[in-house]
């Protein structure tokens, strides 16, 4: 005689529980989103403190969206982030990759010491350099310019130590084989290693993309002028210069979210749960 809930059907009742816990979670996620875009799509006519609150607009309208290009610079916010961004995610992937190589895979003296100082600094708050970074950049001439909020960013130890592992993670077979076929060094780096570490490249790159598009403090010291502002600023601009119409902040929030959103989900099919495969199929 089998107890309820028992064998199958005891297995069946718990992952359904766990699929409501998901989609609970998931949707007060989703919450805080939802209401952002809601908050945009009401019309100008249309109370936006009503009690109890509307998550579905009564009258939907884009007139948020229309005032916001119309009356703003927006364009040349979302053109400095991409620039910024985009650069600073080459940059990584291209120095993390280079610093990376050496630390998995050559000896030398000194190597541990190296990288023990490299993921050290990942302790360092970055309000801790802040103000000695922000003399050297007055003082080789890149303040209120675009390098200024590139060069800081173009290596981080995180990507470091992440690519390191990965690398550590290629089997040294597929090194021997290109060496046989005559790679330098830099040729096992690039044919080798570059393919077999793709998954945690793309996982670098969005990671790195995330953090420089969301920026605030940083373009908030070292830039004055609005031209080059990026998009977090130019929404701190937006809510001044119009009195907190949450409308068009709502609006300019959803614009900035969506690169984002389009980032990972471009990227997302690329991230493989093994990474040597690739390297072996190439």
């Amino acid at each position: 005689m089998s107890l309820p809930f028992s064998g199958p059907r005891r297995s069946r009742l718990s992952a359904a529980a766990q699929l409501i816990l998901l989609l609970l979670v998931a949707l007060a996620m989703l919450v805080p989103l939802l209401w952002l875009v809601s908050t945009s799509l009401k019309g100008p006519a249309e109370d936006i403190f009503t009690s109890p609150p509307a998550l579905w607009p009564s009258q939907p309208s884009f007139e948020a969206y229309r005032r916001l290009f119309s009356d703003n610079p927006i364009g040349t916010y979302l053109l400095n982030s991409t620039i910024v961004s985009g650069l600073a995610v080459l940059a990584n992937v291209l120095f993390c990759s280079l610093a990376a190589y050496p630390l998995a895979r050559m000896n030398f003296r000194g190597r541990g010491l190296v990288l023990a100082l490299v993921v050290a600094t990942i302790l360092i708050p970055f309000q801790v350099v802040m103000i000695p970074l922000y003399l050297l950049m007055v003082q080789i001439g890149l303040r209120n310019t675009l390098w200024a909020l590139i060069i800081p960013q173009a290596a981080t130890a995180f990507g470091i130590f992440l690519l390191r592992q990965s690398f550590l993670g290629v089997p040294v077979e597929l090194e021997e084989a290109a060496r046989c076929d005559g790679c330098t060094p830099v040729g096992e780096w690039w044919n080798v290693m570059i393919p077999a570490a793709r998954a945690d490249l793309i996982t670098l790159a969005m990671f790195v993309f995330i953090g420089t598009w969301s920026d605030f403090l940083w373009p908030l010291v070292i830039l004055d002028e609005p031209e080059l502002y990026t998009l977090p600023l130019g929404l701190q601009q937006l809510a001044s210069s119009f009195s907190l119409d949450w409308r068009l902040v709502a609006a300019g929030a959803v614009i900035s979210i969506l690169p984002v959103l389009v980032v990972f989900i471009g990227l997302q099919r690329y991230i493989l749960p093994s990474a040597a495969g690739d390297a072996v199929k190439g």
